[in-house]
């Protein structure tokens, strides 16, 4: 019995279920690349989607048709999603401000009673 697959690359190679001959190797597969799209120079770069493309070059090529060909975009980017890295929800700690440090965060600073002592000198003088 001959695979059937999703992907028509493996079904055109009929492969026999029993044997791994023909079975396509990592390089012959094409690579997930992440789209970022910018609207107008100067603003930010946002995630527009991801195309399926054996290089960098051609993953643009792609990108271009997909994302940019009905609407005005001024940039592209594409990255490799396997070499996107992320944190992990369970490492939320890492975004945890030190108590040594509190002087970064604007809580940190109790002025209102100082400023309004000000405000009311002033209304005197």
């Amino acid at each position: 019995m001959k695979i059937v697959s999703l992907d028509p690359r493996v079904t055109r190679s009929n492969i026999d279920e029993n044997t791994q001959e023909g079975v396509l190797h990592e390089k012959e597969h094409f690579q997930t690349y992440e789209v970022f799209e910018q609207k107008k120079r100067g603003t930010h770069h946002i995630h527009a989607g991801s195309v399926h493309a054996p290089s960098a070059d051609l993953a643009l090529v792609f990108a271009k048709e997909q994302y940019s060909r009905r609407g005005q975009c001024v940039n592209l980017w594409v990255v490799k999603t396997a070499d996107i890295a992320a944190t992990d929800y369970d490492d939320a700690d890492i975004f945890e401000t030190t108590s040594s440090k509190l002087y970064r965060e604007p809580d940190a600073y109790k002025v209102m009673d100082r400023i309004n002592a000000f405000k009311e000198r002033q209304k005197s003088n």
